[in-house]
């Protein structure tokens, strides 16, 4: 099993604020309170979830569905450590020593070190008037709402991850079928699709559920 580090002290209460929704039982932990002092100011806490909802918080095991989560996978025949490694590794140019990392060295990173990389890269974006990242060769509009190519490759890449760590199987199917919600704000996340990481687990969580289940 993966492990996932926590990222911060973790202060809580006896008990859950909010109890789970449905049967079969869920942890209770999920939903435990963390006292908001101290708390990071982007972060929505476990006990925020409303009735039948859970936070994809970080400071337990669902944060191994977060794209920070250290939980490699390979995808098109190369190894990455983390979604957002492959996310932010997007940003850079395949060979440039006037940026901050190298490709390679930002598909190697997990969490706040990849995130803090892609910040680099977006600002060196923003500098030369650059819209887009790249995969392969291909531009990716960065921005673009709906379907976007961006949105179907981060899905993609997240069903790799999925497809080549069994802890992150085993923890989304055990949310059954509660609504999985963002452990963090995002102002870019109700337009974008690549962004709603939660809704894409959602997606890969019902189809497997519906493979075994359903008749297509």
């Amino acid at each position: 099993m993966i492990l996932f580090p926590l990222l911060f002290t973790i202060i809580t209460h006896a008990a859950p604020m909010n109890p789970p929704a449905h049967n079969p039982p869920y942890p209770a932990h999920w939903w435990t309170s963390v006292s908001k002092v101290g708390a990071p100011s982007w972060e929505i806490l476990p006990q925020e979830a409303k009735y039948g909802e859970v936070i994809l918080s970080k400071r337990n095991e669902l944060g191994l569905l977060s794209n920070f989560a250290a939980t490699p996978f390979t995808y098109h025949g190369k190894r990455y450590a983390s979604v957002e490694g492959f996310w932010q590794g997007t940003k850079y140019p395949d060979n440039d020593k006037d940026w901050p990392h190298t490709r390679a060295e930002v598909e190697a990173m997990t969490a706040f070190e990849a995130k803090h990389a892609g910040d680099q890269a977006s600002a060196m974006m923003k500098k030369q008037g650059i819209d887009w990242v790249t995969f392969e060769g291909k531009k990716y509009v960065y921005k673009e709402k709906g379907d976007s190519e961006f949105y179907k490759l981060i899905k993609e890449v997240m069903t790799a991850k999925l497809e080549q760590n069994p802890s992150v199987e085993k923890v989304l199917m055990q949310t059954d079928d509660l609504k999985l919600m963002p452990d963090h704000h995002d102002n870019d996340a109700p337009a974008l699709k690549a962004w709603q990481y939660y809704s894409i687990w959602t997606e890969l969580r019902d189809k497997k559920k519906c493979s075994s289940d359903c008749k297509n």
